[in-house]
């Protein structure tokens, strides 16, 4: 019996200390019309408690991980986290998520791991008031 616990719609986790992570909350969000998609920290209270639950590291802050909905045990890393997130958004969005997969996964998720290690130096720190939109305050969980 699965005995992780229900999420309640998609979850996205990101590096809360990146400033390329918090510029790709920020484009979700924007273009999630339905509102649907969470966003947390890895770092944060509930990005910990998924990692947990999910059985994954709790110190690596270098891959995004994607919950898609419901179970706290499922979840898409790095480009597949990139490719579901996008099939969450319009249908335009989820036809490049669709092309995003066509690519062997050892191939794009070293580029993506490329971009992970250099995000930093590429982007610097996140915004101090970057995710504060009064129309996400119930998107963005501690």
């Amino acid at each position: 019996m699965d005995d992780s616990p229900e999420i309640d719609g998609p979850v996205l986790l990101f590096d809360g200390e990146c400033g390329l992570c918090q510029a790709m909350v920020r484009f979700v969000l924007r273009r999630d019309a339905r509102g649907r998609i969470r966003v947390a920290a890895l770092q944060g209270e509930t990005g910990q408690g998924l990692l947990r639950r999910a059985g994954l590291p709790t110190t690596d802050f270098d891959s995004l991980v994607f919950f898609p909905g419901r179970s706290a045990s499922v979840a898409a890393l790095r480009t597949d986290g990139v490719a579901a997130v996008l099939g969450e958004l319009s249908p335009g969005w989820g036809r490049l998520g669709r092309v995003i997969r066509w690519i062997p996964r050892p191939i794009r998720d070293a580029g993506y791991r490329v971009v992970a290690r250099l995000r930093h130096r590429l982007v610097g720190d996140p915004r101090p008031d970057g995710l504060n939109q009064p129309e996400w305050a119930d998107r963005i969980l501690p």
